[in-house]
């Protein structure tokens, strides 16, 4: 029990002088504390590539993932096909909109008056 205790303390020490450190070389010399994290960034992938181009890529890959591969070519070719000879139609133009011949409203109706009498003026 004791000793679990004492290595927690070391450990959260080391953590705390850590964090005490890089902000003193932060604040004291700040282009070169970034310079060094850009080349241990750079470093760091350089080595991941490196790896996963000779471990990981090196894999031969299962017979299934390359038929599966192949079916998804030949079905990308397929619809390809027929996608190209429905954009070769050429589009329909539309047809000119004609105006439709204008309708008295039902609603209204013209009352016919005595038209052909003369109205009584005094200038006659």
């Amino acid at each position: 029990m004791g000793n679990s205790r004492f290595m927690k303390f070391i450990i959260y020490g080391i953590i705390g002088l850590a964090a005490v450190g890089l902000v003193m070389q932060l604040l004291t010399n700040t282009t070169g504390f970034l310079s060094n994290i850009f080349m241990t960034v750079i470093i760091g992938l350089a080595i991941f590539g490196l790896f996963y181009y000779f471990v990981l890529g090196g894999r031969n890959r299962s017979s299934d993932v390359k038929k599966y591969k192949q079916a998804v070519k030949q079905s990308k070719s397929k619809y390809a096909q027929y996608q190209n000879t429905s954009t070769a139609r050429k589009p329909k133009q539309p047809n000119p909109i004609k105006k439709k011949a204008s309708k008295r409203p039902s609603h209204l109706r013209v009352i016919d008056g005595n038209k052909s009498k003369n109205k009584k003026r005094v200038s006659n």
